[in-house]
Protein backbone atom coordinates (compact mmCIF):
# COMPACT_ATOMS: atom_id res chain seq x y z
CA UNK A 1 0.00 0.00 0.00
CA UNK A 2 1.40 3.37 -0.95
CA UNK A 3 1.80 5.99 1.73
CA UNK A 4 -0.93 8.19 0.22
CA UNK A 5 -3.36 5.28 0.08
CA UNK A 6 -2.41 4.33 3.64
CA UNK A 7 -3.14 7.88 4.83
CA UNK A 8 -6.53 7.75 3.14
CA UNK A 9 -7.55 4.42 4.71
CA UNK A 10 -6.15 5.00 8.18
CA UNK A 11 -8.94 7.34 9.42
CA UNK A 12 -11.59 5.05 7.91
CA UNK A 13 -10.16 2.01 9.67
CA UNK A 14 -9.81 3.89 12.95
CA UNK A 15 -13.37 5.28 12.86
CA UNK A 16 -14.99 1.97 12.03
CA UNK A 17 -12.63 0.03 14.29
CA UNK A 18 -13.58 2.29 17.19
CA UNK A 19 -17.28 1.82 16.37
CA UNK A 20 -16.81 -1.96 16.36
CA UNK A 21 -15.03 -1.86 19.73
CA UNK A 22 -17.80 0.26 21.29
CA UNK A 23 -20.45 -2.02 19.78
CA UNK A 24 -18.70 -5.15 21.06
CA UNK A 25 -18.21 -3.74 24.57
CA UNK A 26 -21.79 -2.47 24.70
CA UNK A 27 -23.07 -5.82 23.47
CA UNK A 28 -21.01 -7.66 26.05
CA UNK A 29 -22.48 -5.51 28.82
CA UNK A 30 -26.05 -6.07 27.62
CA UNK A 31 -27.49 -9.02 29.49
CA UNK A 32 -31.12 -9.70 28.65
CA UNK A 33 -31.24 -12.65 31.03
CA UNK A 34 -33.67 -13.35 33.89
CA UNK A 35 -33.33 -9.98 35.65
CA UNK A 36 -34.09 -8.04 32.48
CA UNK A 37 -36.86 -10.42 31.40
CA UNK A 38 -38.55 -10.01 34.80
CA UNK A 39 -38.77 -6.22 34.42
CA UNK A 40 -42.16 -4.84 33.57
CA UNK A 41 -41.86 -3.05 30.22
CA UNK A 42 -44.28 -0.88 28.27
CA UNK A 43 -46.34 -2.45 25.50
CA UNK A 44 -44.75 -0.08 22.98
CA UNK A 45 -41.20 -1.28 23.62
CA UNK A 46 -39.69 -2.65 20.39
CA UNK A 47 -38.87 -6.36 20.32
CA UNK A 48 -35.46 -7.26 21.78
CA UNK A 49 -34.14 -8.41 18.38
CA UNK A 50 -34.53 -4.86 16.98
CA UNK A 51 -32.01 -3.27 19.33
CA UNK A 52 -28.97 -4.98 17.74
CA UNK A 53 -29.70 -3.83 14.16
CA UNK A 54 -30.70 -0.35 15.39
CA UNK A 55 -27.45 0.10 17.30
CA UNK A 56 -25.42 -1.33 14.41
CA UNK A 57 -26.87 1.31 12.09
CA UNK A 58 -26.34 4.05 14.67
CA UNK A 59 -22.71 3.05 15.24
CA UNK A 60 -22.08 2.99 11.47
CA UNK A 61 -23.64 6.44 11.02
CA UNK A 62 -21.70 7.77 14.01
CA UNK A 63 -18.45 6.44 12.57
CA UNK A 64 -19.29 8.14 9.26
CA UNK A 65 -20.04 11.39 11.11
CA UNK A 66 -16.72 11.22 12.96
CA UNK A 67 -14.87 10.47 9.74
CA UNK A 68 -16.62 13.25 7.83
CA UNK A 69 -15.94 15.84 10.53
CA UNK A 70 -12.35 14.73 11.04
CA UNK A 71 -11.55 14.90 7.30
CA UNK A 72 -13.11 18.36 6.94
CA UNK A 73 -11.60 19.85 10.09
CA UNK A 74 -8.20 21.50 9.93
CA UNK A 75 -5.27 19.53 11.30
CA UNK A 76 -4.27 20.01 14.91
CA UNK A 77 -6.55 21.09 17.73
CA UNK A 78 -9.86 20.96 15.77
CA UNK A 79 -9.29 17.30 14.86
CA UNK A 80 -8.07 16.42 18.33
CA UNK A 81 -11.14 18.08 19.81
CA UNK A 82 -13.47 16.14 17.51
CA UNK A 83 -11.86 12.82 18.43
CA UNK A 84 -11.99 13.73 22.12
CA UNK A 85 -15.71 14.49 22.01
CA UNK A 86 -16.47 11.27 20.11
CA UNK A 87 -14.40 9.29 22.63
CA UNK A 88 -16.19 10.97 25.55
CA UNK A 89 -19.54 10.12 23.96
CA UNK A 90 -18.46 6.49 23.45
CA UNK A 91 -17.58 6.25 27.15
CA UNK A 92 -21.00 7.59 28.14
CA UNK A 93 -22.63 5.17 25.71
CA UNK A 94 -20.85 2.24 27.35
CA UNK A 95 -21.51 3.51 30.85
CA UNK A 96 -25.27 3.41 30.25
CA UNK A 97 -25.13 -0.32 29.44
CA UNK A 98 -23.03 -0.98 32.53
CA UNK A 99 -25.43 0.90 34.79
CA UNK A 100 -28.62 -0.55 33.35
CA UNK A 101 -27.65 -4.17 32.71
CA UNK A 102 -24.56 -5.02 34.78
CA UNK A 103 -25.37 -3.03 37.91
CA UNK A 104 -29.12 -3.51 37.32
CA UNK A 105 -29.73 0.14 38.10
CA UNK A 106 -32.12 1.59 35.51
CA UNK A 107 -32.61 4.53 37.89
CA UNK A 108 -28.91 5.46 37.68
CA UNK A 109 -28.96 4.76 33.93
CA UNK A 110 -31.86 7.22 33.61
CA UNK A 111 -29.73 9.99 35.06
CA UNK A 112 -26.79 8.97 32.89
CA UNK A 113 -28.85 8.85 29.66
CA UNK A 114 -29.40 12.58 30.10
CA UNK A 115 -25.64 13.05 29.99
CA UNK A 116 -25.42 10.76 26.95
CA UNK A 117 -28.13 12.76 25.18
CA UNK A 118 -26.35 16.05 25.99
CA UNK A 119 -23.08 14.62 24.68
CA UNK A 120 -24.73 13.86 21.33
CA UNK A 121 -26.03 17.43 21.10
CA UNK A 122 -22.53 18.62 22.00
CA UNK A 123 -21.07 16.41 19.25
CA UNK A 124 -23.46 17.98 16.78
CA UNK A 125 -22.35 21.46 17.85
CA UNK A 126 -18.66 20.54 17.68
CA UNK A 127 -18.82 19.04 14.17
CA UNK A 128 -21.22 21.63 12.71
CA UNK A 129 -18.55 24.19 11.75
CA UNK A 130 -16.82 21.54 9.65
CA UNK A 131 -19.64 19.42 8.24
CA UNK A 132 -23.41 19.75 8.26
CA UNK A 133 -23.48 16.24 6.80
CA UNK A 134 -21.84 14.96 9.99
CA UNK A 135 -24.57 16.69 12.00
CA UNK A 136 -27.28 14.97 9.94
CA UNK A 137 -25.54 11.62 10.34
CA UNK A 138 -25.88 12.05 14.12
CA UNK A 139 -29.62 12.81 14.03
CA UNK A 140 -30.67 9.11 14.16
CA UNK A 141 -28.40 8.61 17.19
CA UNK A 142 -30.02 11.55 18.98
CA UNK A 143 -33.49 10.31 18.04
CA UNK A 144 -32.77 6.76 19.23
CA UNK A 145 -31.26 7.92 22.52
CA UNK A 146 -34.27 10.23 23.02
CA UNK A 147 -36.55 7.23 22.54
CA UNK A 148 -34.31 5.06 24.76
CA UNK A 149 -34.39 7.72 27.49
CA UNK A 150 -38.18 7.69 27.51
CA UNK A 151 -38.15 3.89 27.52
CA UNK A 152 -35.64 3.95 30.41
CA UNK A 153 -37.88 6.40 32.28
CA UNK A 154 -40.89 4.16 31.75
CA UNK A 155 -39.02 1.07 32.97
CA UNK A 156 -37.99 2.96 36.10
CA UNK A 157 -41.54 4.17 36.69
CA UNK A 158 -42.96 0.65 36.24
CA UNK A 159 -40.34 -1.17 38.36
CA UNK A 160 -38.88 1.16 41.01
CA UNK A 161 -37.35 1.01 43.51
CA UNK A 162 -34.02 -0.51 42.55
CA UNK A 163 -30.97 -1.51 44.54
CA UNK A 164 -32.81 -2.71 47.62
Amino acid sequence: MTEQRSRRWKPILIAFGAALVVAALGGAATDIGPWYQALEKPSWQPPDWLFGPAWTLIYALTALAALEAWIRAPRGWPRTRIIGFFAFNACLNLLWSQLFFRLQRPDWALFEVGLLWASIVLLMLVVRPYSTRAVWLLVPYLAWVSFAAFLNYTVVRLNAPFGG
